[in-house]
């Protein structure tokens, strides 16, 4: 049996933001992009700690300067421009847990997009046997804190976890906490890696 599959959700099962989405966010913010983004981004670590929807974006306005005329609108944007799945990855959940994978799920994450993924996607998030999201663990990757919590939960040393994650920083972290970790580029480089990391019966 291969090890303990842990996956990234954001760039990994779920996709990115779509541009048509984001353009709206900057719309709605009414700033320019370019200082838009960079607030956004700057703040969000505390909001994938668990901050609420509306001290980040206090926070954000107050790195720009700026005052939203309709924050729900952003709230309720930014929510939906992050509740999107690959259908691929949705099918390869199935498959991994069909044949017998223990898997387990990693993701920086706000608190408000929990429930969203809770009750909208409940079939494949079933699959797994753990759930770590860092806005419910109060720490964020890279932090060591949230792989540890990850592996603890899914029931693993750490060195018996297989992980994927879109994001280069996230996965040197994991391979410090001691994860086997890979940058995920597609299915196939999943399959691919499992099926090499699985011995032969």
């Amino acid at each position: 049996m291969a090890r303990v599959i842990v996956f990234d959700l954001y760039g990994v099962i779920a996709r990115t933001q779509p541009e048509q989405a984001r353009r709206y966010l900057v719309e709605l913010a009414g700033v320019s992009g370019e200082a838009f983004w960079e607030a956004y981004w700057a703040c969000r670590p505390a909001y994938d700690a668990g901050q609420d929807s509306a001290g980040y974006w206090a926070a954000v306005a107050d790195r720009l300067g700026a005052r939203f005329a309709d924050v729900p609108a952003l709230i309720s944007a930014d929510l939906e421009s992050w509740s999107h799945v690959d259908p691929a990855m949705v099918a390869l959940v199935h498959e991994l847990a069909d044949a017998g994978h223990r898997l387990g799920l990693l993701s920086n994450i706000v608190e408000d997009l929990v429930p969203v993924w809770e009750s909208g996607h409940a079939q494949w998030l079933g699959r797994f046997s753990s759930l770590t999201f860092s806005c419910r663990i109060g720490v964020a990757k890279p932090d060591p804190r949230a792989y540890r919590i990850c592996a603890e939960g899914v029931g693993a040393d750490p060195g018996e976890v297989l992980f994927f994650d879109d994001n280069e920083t996230n996965v040197r972290a994991a391979r410090e906490a001691g994860m086997t970790a890979e940058v995920f580029t597609s299915a196939g480089q999943v399959r691919r890696l499992v099926r090499e990391d699985t011995p032969a019966r």
